[in-house]
């Protein structure tokens, strides 16, 4: 086990990988270079959660999001591969109104920081070691299926909503653009594919003879 000063090294080290990962999201220019930053900054947040002893989640997060979400990000940047170029063209114009909403998050941050009482070693101490058969996912069940049942349910209910949204927003006909119907091609007729026209025979004209 690991002692204390280790663990705030490791802490320090962990926190300052996802702070520098994070930065390189937002300021690369290649999308492509953001994602994997990402997956950086999930990867330290993941050893950040097993620093705490709640490995659950920290598998969790780098099993689904940089395994799944992540790679689906990756695989649908480089497909379409975007021009960023005409993205960043109004990057100047926007930029003081970003820099005065980011002085204001930092200025909040720095007075929840720094209030007396609310943080520090003393109000979050390092978790003590668990017993040899403790296991942190059916800790995590046990909370999530008891004292937060009914926030798990209306996340639920709320993810239901969003994915029957999406998928109203994909099937809604639209007139701009022309769709097959499958169904109606099979169901087709052969009188309705082919139009025999009969029409008189014609001489060409004069001029067109050799």
């Amino acid at each position: 086990m690991f002692g204390i000063e280790a663990v705030q090294i490791v802490f320090y080290l962990f926190s300052t990988i996802m702070l520098g990962a994070a930065l390189g999201v937002i300021t690369s220019r290649n999308p492509v270079y953001s994602a994997l930053f990402l997956v950086l900054a999930f990867f330290s947040a993941a050893g950040l959660w097993i620093l705490l002893e709640v490995e659950f989640l920290g598998i969790i997060l780098v099993v689904v999001y940089v395994g799944a979400v992540m790679v689906l990000f990756l695989f649908v940047v480089m497909m379409l591969n975007i021009n960023v170029l005409p993205m960043k063209e109004g990057f100047t114009r926007y930029l003081p109104v970003g820099i005065g909403v980011a002085l204001v998050m930092a200025g909040e941050l720095l007075l929840v920081l720094w209030a007396r009482g609310r943080f520090g070693a003393g109000q979050f101490p390092i978790p003590a070691a668990r017993e040899a058969g403790y296991s942190n996912t059916q800790a995590v069940g046990e909370w999530m299926f008891t004292h937060f049942l009914l926030p798990f349910e209306v996340a639920g209910i709320i993810l239901l909503v969003a994915i029957v949204a999406a998928i109203a927003l994909t099937q809604r006909r639209r007139t701009d653009q022309k769709v097959q119907n499958p169904s109606r091609q099979v169901r087709v007729k052969r009188d309705e594919r082919v139009r025999l026209v009969k029409m008189k025979s014609e001489a060409p004209a004069t001029g067109d003879r050799k």
